[in-house]
């Protein structure tokens, strides 16, 4: 039996310990770097929406009304906790965060929000806030690649793996040792939480799992410094995560190339601003469109041959009565692409219940595809088959959406993302997120983490 310290929980955890910016290669600090800012426009995203600005009032109603911690999409300050909770809510309502295939989990939306609220609150450099955002991405990704392909299922990774996530990064800067660590991963772990049922009826709960596995993470990092403990093995003991939320877990994941393996920079962004189920078969339907000239008036049936995951989250929504829920309907995804050429927010807002929409959006259907499944999660292979109104049966396939590691975003591009993130939500004026990203691409030379927005207070 395996003694404390051997554990998969205790190497991860003494790994997130001491983690520190000169060990990152550069060219991870640089992928870092561009998930900070692809994260930075999804919070300023989430200005604005109903959901979020519920989740604002509840943390600045909770108080303190005045805190270290910025509150993005209210220009107000609070605690490191409840700005951590209010900016994860807000960076995962435009479904435009980034996503890693492999563990089927959001990182950004459960890193950023407690790494920046904390770093600003504890006064720590630029250099410091990058280091301890890997940390979190390299625990979250390994927890839910542990977790597998079952706990998805049920549970959405990101509120699960999440809580873990956001543990790594706030130990890191709060400079917890190996141990403190261990523990509080057993008390984030203990918190972990997040079911899809909420899309059967377009409820809110996805923001709230981001949420609180911002909150929660933070708060078993802060427990964890005050002497506060937290299950040993939490991940594989017999009532740990994996025997209450999984029937595939591999604890190997867990520590799986740590140190060499820089599971960071193989994290995608996102292009289409919905599900990312359903990017690989809208980028290969747009391949079809443009190989053979096709308009959306064109096409009399489109098959997406998919896998289960796709299905069991998508499977669900099969009439988007919200604009958030229709970013989950695949023929809704679709059939704003083939109509504007790409899923984008003002496409969503304007079209997700026209004519058009409704009618294209009823000839898509699912179907599970064996190489697409067997691929997934470390591949998400997008295949279509269209049939066209003059009776053609026409054949498309991406094997890298765009956004993924090898068809990745420049930084233009992120810098564009940013900016009109910023504009459909009204966050922020062109001129002050232009200054805001021109300063987040210098982060690694930051003294202090300060603002990331100006204060209209």
């Amino acid at each position: 039996m395996n003694t404390s310290t051997e554990l998969p929980a205790a190497q991860l955890a003494a790994f997130a310990a001491g983690l520190r910016f000169d060990a990152i290669p550069a060219p991870v600090v640089r992928f870092a770097e561009n998930l900070l800012v692809d994260w930075f426009g999804s919070a300023v995203a989430g200005h604005g929406s109903r959901p979020v600005e519920t989740m604002a009032r509840f943390a600045q109603g909770m108080g303190p009304a005045q805190g270290p911690s910025e509150v993005i999409v209210s220009r107000q300050s609070s605690s490191p906790y409840l700005a951590a909770m209010a900016n994860a809510a807000a960076s995962h309502v435009a479904e435009q965060d980034d996503v890693h295939n492999g563990s089927v989990f959001h990182p950004a939306t459960v890193v950023f929000p407690p790494a920046v609220a904390v770093a600003q609150a504890v006064g720590a450099s630029g250099q410091q806030l990058i280091a301890a955002s890997v940390a979190g991405y390299e625990v979250g990704i390994r927890v839910g690649e542990f977790l597998g392909r079952s706990h998805y299922k049920v549970f959405h990774t990101t509120g699960t793996a999440g809580t873990l996530a956001a543990a790594a990064a706030v130990g890191n800067l709060l400079g917890l040792n190996a141990g403190q660590m261990q523990h509080a991963f057993g008390s984030a772990g203990t918190q972990s939480a997040g079911l899809w049922e909420f899309l059967r009826t377009a409820a809110d709960s996805k923001q709230l799992h981001t949420a609180h596995a911002a909150g929660a993470g933070l708060m078993a990092a802060y427990l964890a410094q005050d002497g506060f403990t937290g299950a040993a093995d939490i991940f594989s003991g017999p009532q740990g995560m994996a025997a209450g939320m999984s029937r595939d877990a591999d604890p190997a994941r867990l520590i799986d190339g740590l140190g060499n393996r820089w599971a960071t920079a193989e994290t995608s962004f996102k292009w289409h601003a919905s599900c990312r189920h359903t990017h690989p078969a809208a980028d290969a339907l747009l391949a079809v469109m443009q190989a053979h000239g096709l308009q959306a008036g064109d096409m009399a049936q489109v098959v997406t041959h998919v896998h289960q995951g796709a299905i069991d989250v998508l499977g669900p929504v099969v009439h988007p009565a919200t604009v958030h829920q229709s970013k989950f309907s695949m023929g809704t995804v679709l059939a704003l692409a083939a109509q504007h050429g790409h899923a984008g927010l003002t496409e969503f807002d304007a079209g997700f219940q026209s004519a058009a929409t409704q009618a294209l959006r009823g000839k898509v259907t699912m179907v599970l595809d064996e190489e697409v499944d067997t691929a997934y999660p470390r591949r998400w292979i997008g295949k279509v088959t269209v049939t066209t109104t003059d009776g053609r049966t026409l054949h498309g396939r991406v094997d890298e959406p765009k956004g993924d590691p090898g068809n990745t975003l420049t930084r233009d591009e992120i810098t564009a993302k940013a900016l009109r993130l910023a504009a459909w939500s009204g966050g922020a004026s062109p001129a002050e997120m232009q200054r805001a990203v021109d300063a987040l691409w210098q982060v690694a030379h930051w003294p202090r983490v300060g603002r990331l927005l100006e204060s209209k207070a």
